[in-house]
């Protein structure tokens, strides 16, 4: 039985020590870091592609 306990505990030590998770993490915050900027420029953008073509269009139908 001691020795089964000393197994759990040897196990649970090397868990807690591993850092194999930590790289997925970060590349995840990264990712949603890239995410939301790449989405707030595209408001950004649209709303000036939005205004060249009202602007363009305006012309268009003037000069006609």
């Amino acid at each position: 039985m001691r020795r089964v306990c000393l197994k759990i505990v040897y196990k649970l030590k090397c868990l807690m020590t591993q850092e194999l998770g930590q790289d997925l993490v970060e590349y995840a915050l990264v990712i949603a870091l890239v995410a939301f900027g790449a989405t707030a420029g595209m408001k950004t953008l649209a709303t000036g592609i939005t205004n060249t073509f009202s602007t363009m269009s305006s012309d268009l139908a003037a000069d006609f």
